[in-house]
C-alpha cells in the first residue's frame, strides 16, 4: 500500500511538472487555448499556487475572455482569502475600459487593509505588477500607519524613484536604513544612481539637507557614514574626513574606514588631505602595524612631491622610524621603500643595495625575501646592470613558481630584456604572461608584447624601437627630461614608422608628470588627428578630456571627446567613466 501511495505521488508530481512546462511554452508562443488547458490541469491538483491562478487569469485576458476571467476570480476568491485577487478583478475591468468598476475594486482592495493590515503587502504587490504606482504607495503607507512594526520604506523608495519623486525616495531609503542599518551598503548602491560628482546638483543638495536634518533631530552614526559617502562621491574628501573623525571619536573601534579614505584621497591627488588623514591615523592608532603602514604612505606622499630640498628630511624620518620600530620583518615594506628612495631619488644605489642585502639576513619568509630581491633587481636595472638584475628575477621565478610575485618577476625579466634590446627573448616571456592570474601583470605584458611585435619588423635594425626602449628606461630611472628629448628624436627621425603614436603617448605622460599640460594635450591631439585607427585612440581621447576638465579649464572641449568614447569605443576600459562624465557635462538629470 505504501509503495502504491509513493507511486501515485510521483505520477502526480511528474504530471504537474510536465503541465507547467507545457503551459509556459504554449503561453510564450501565443498558443493561449492550449496554455489554458495545461494551467487548468495544474489548478485541478489538490494544491495550487497564487502564481498558477494568476497565470489562468492572464491567459483568459490574452484570449479577451474577460467574463470567464471575472467568474474564475470570483470563484477562487470564495475559497482563497487573498486580497490581491480584488486588485486582479479591478484590473480585469480596466482592460475592458470599465474604469468605474475598476476603481470600485481598487478601493475595495485598499479597504481590506483597514480590516487586516497584513493585506497591505499583497495588495501593494499586485498594484505594482500593473504599474499602478499611486495605489501601491497608498497600500504600503496605510499598512505602515496601521501597524508601526511594518517597514515598507524600501518598497516605497523604489516606487518614488520610478515616479521621479526624489525627495520622498531619499526620505524612504533613510527611513528603511534607520531600522535596518546592516543594509546601508545596499542603500548606497540604490542612491548612487540619483547623485553625481557635482556637489551643486539638485539631488546632491537635497540628499545632504535630508541627512543633516536627520542628524539634528536624532543623532546617529549612520548619518555621518552616509554624509561621508556622499562627500566621497563628490570628491570632497576633506569633508568626508570630518564625518569619519566624528564616527571614530564616538566609536573608536577601527581606523580601517579612515585608512580607506586616505587611499581615496591619494588616488584623487588630494595630497594635503591624504597627509592630514595619515597623520591622524598615526596619532590615534595603538597598533604598530597600522602605524608603520600610515608612516609608509605618508613618506610616499612626501617623496612623490619630488622636491630634492626635502630629501635629507625624508631620510631622517625613515631612520627615526627604524629606531622606533626596528629593522625587522614587520617593517619590511618600510625598508624596501627606504632602499627605493635611496636609489631612485638620492641616487645612492650602493647604499641602497647594502641596506637590502642586510635586510635579506633577517628571518624572512620566502615571499618576503622575494619582495626584497625584486627591489634589488630594480636597483640593478636602474644602474643598467641588466644581467645581475636578471639573476635576482630568475631566482624568484625558480623559488616561487606560479605565484603572483613569480609572474611579476617574469614580467621584469621581459622588461629588462626589452631595455637591453633583446626583443626576441622579451617577447617569448611576455607570451607566457598573457595567461597570468594577475590581471595587472597580464595587461602590462600584453601592452609590451604589442609594442614589440608591432615595431620589430618595420626596421631590420630596430633602431626606432631601441631608441624608444632607451627612453622608457630613462623614464624608469627618473631621468624624465632625457627621456622626453630621446622621444623627440624618435618623433623627428622615424616619422613614417608605427612607433610614432606610442612615442607621442609616452611623451605626453611624461609631460603630465612635469605639469606641462599644454604640451601633453598637443601630443594627445596628434594621436587623435593622425592615428584614429590605432590602439591608443581611446586612451588619447580620455586623457585629453581629463586634461581639459582638470587642468586646462575647458570642460566644453572635453564633452565631445567623452562622447566619442561612448559612441565609438564601447569596448574601451574608459567607457563607463567616459559615459558618466559625458552625461554630467551634458547636464543630464540624475533620476
Amino acid at each position: 500500500m505504501r509503495i502504491f501511495l509513493i507511486l501515485c505521488l510521483f505520477i502526480s508530481v511528474s504530471t504537474f511538472s510536465q503541465s507547467d512546462i507545457l503551459a509556459k511554452e504554449y503561453f510564450k508562443n501565443g498558443d493561449f487555448n492550449k496554455a489554458l488547458v495545461e494551467y487548468k490541469k495544474i489548478y485541478a491538483q489538490p494544491s495550487t499556487s497564487i502564481a498558477n491562478i494568476d497565470a489562468i487569469v492572464e491567459t483568459y485576458q490574452q484570449l479577451e475572455q474577460y467574463a470567464e476571467a471575472e467568474a474564475f476570480l470570483l470563484e477562487v476568491s470564495n475559497r482563497v482569502k487573498y486580497a490581491g485577487f480584488i486588485v486582479e478583478l479591478g484590473y480585469n475591468f480596466q482592460l475592458q475600459k470599465d474604469t468605474v468598476n475598476a476603481r470600485l475594486q481598487y478601493n475595495k482592495a485598499l479597504e481590506t487593509i483597514d480590516l487586516q493590515t497584513s493585506n497591505a503587502f499583497a495588495v501593494a504587490k499586485v498594484f505594482q505588477k500593473y504599474n499602478l504606482l499611486d495605489e501601491a504607495i497608498v497600500a504600503y503607507e496605510k499598512g505602515m500607519a496601521l501597524n508601526p512594526e511594518y517597514n515598507f520604506n524600501l518598497q516605497l523608495a523604489r516606487l518614488f524613484g520610478e515616479q521621479g519623486k526624489i525627495e520622498k525616495m531619499f526620505v524612504s531609503y533613510i527611513g528603511y536604513v534607520e531600522v535596518n542599518p546592516f543594509a546601508v551598503n545596499n542603500i548606497k548602491r540604490s542612491i548612487n544612481d540619483f547623485i553625481s560628482e557635482d556637489s551643486q546638483s539638485e539631488n546632491n543638495i537635497l540628499f545632504r539637507k535630508i541627512l543633516l536634518k536627520k542628524a539634528q533631530q536624532a543623532p546617529n552614526l549612520l548619518w555621518n557614514e552616509l554624509l561621508s559617502w556622499l562627500f566621497v562621491q563628490q570628491k570632497d574628501i576633506k569633508k568626508a574626513f570630518v564625518q569619519e573623525k566624528a564616527i571614530f571619536n564616538r566609536a573608536p573601534e577601527s581606523l580601517d574606514r579612515i585608512a580607506d579614505l586616505a587611499t581615496i584621497a591619494t588616488s584623487e591627488k588630494q595630497k594635503e588631505t591624504a597627509k592630514e588623514i595619515y597623520e591622524f591615523i598615526i596619532e590615534k592608532s595603538q597598533d604598530i602595524e597600522t602605524q608603520v603602514s600610515a608612516n609608509y604612505h605618508l613618506l610616499q606622499l612626501e617623496t612623490n612631491v619630488n622636491n630634492k630640498e626635502n630629501y635629507s628630511e625624508i631620510e631622517a624620518k625613515y631612520l627615526k622610524l627604524f629606531d622606533a620600530f626596528g629593522s625587522v620583518s614587520q617593517t619590511l615594506k618600510l625598508q624596501i621603500a627606504y632602499a627605493h628612495f635611496l636609489a631612485f631619488y638620492k641616487n645612492e644605489t650602493g647604499k641602497a643595495t647594502s641596506f637590502l642585502e642586510n635586510t635579506l639576513e633577517l628571518r624572512l619568509t620566502k615571499f618576503q625575501k622575494a619582495e626584497v630581491k625584486l627591489e634589488l633587481g630594480d636597483i640593478l636595472v636602474l644602474q643598467e646592470k641588466f644581467n645581475q638584475a636578471l639573476i635576482y628575477y630568475t631566482q624568484i621565478q625558480r623559488n616561487l613558481k606560479n605565484s603572483s610575485i613569480s609572474q611579476e618577476a617574469r614580467y621584469k625579466v621581459a622588461k629588462t630584456s626589452y631595455y637591453k634590446g633583446d626583443f626576441k627573448w622579451a617577447e617569448s616571456q611576455l607570451k607566457i604572461l598573457k595567461a597570468s592570474t594577475s590581471q595587472l601583470t597580464a595587461n602590462d605584458a600584453l601592452d609590451l608584447k604589442l609594442l614589440i611585435s608591432d615595431n620589430k619588423y618595420e626596421d631590420s635594425l630596430q633602431t626606432a624601437l631601441k631608441l624608444y626602449a632607451k627612453a622608457d628606461l630613462l623614464a624608469f630611472q627618473n631621468r624624465n627630461d632625457e627621456a622626453i628629448n630621446l622621444l623627440d628624436q624618435v618623433l623627428n627621425e622615424h616619422k613614417t614608422e608605427p612607433i610614432i603614436p606610442q612615442a607621442l603617448y609616452k611623451q605626453a605622460e611624461l609631460f603630465e608628470g612635469k605639469q606641462q599640460f599644454e604640451k601633453a594635450a598637443s601630443n594627445y591631439k596628434a594621436i587623435i588627428e593622425n592615428y584614429r585607427e590605432g590602439i591608443l585612440i581611446d586612451n588619447a581621447l580620455f586623457k585629453l578630456a581629463e586634461l581639459y576638465v582638470k587642468h586646462l579649464e575647458q570642460p566644453d572641449k572635453a564633452k565631445p571627446l567623452y562622447e566619442e568614447i561612448v559612441f565609438n569605443h564601447s569596448d574601451s576600459i574608459y567607457f563607463i567613466e567616459a559615459r558618466k562624465k559625458f552625461r554630467a557635462l551634458r547636464g543630464d538629470a540624475i533620476n
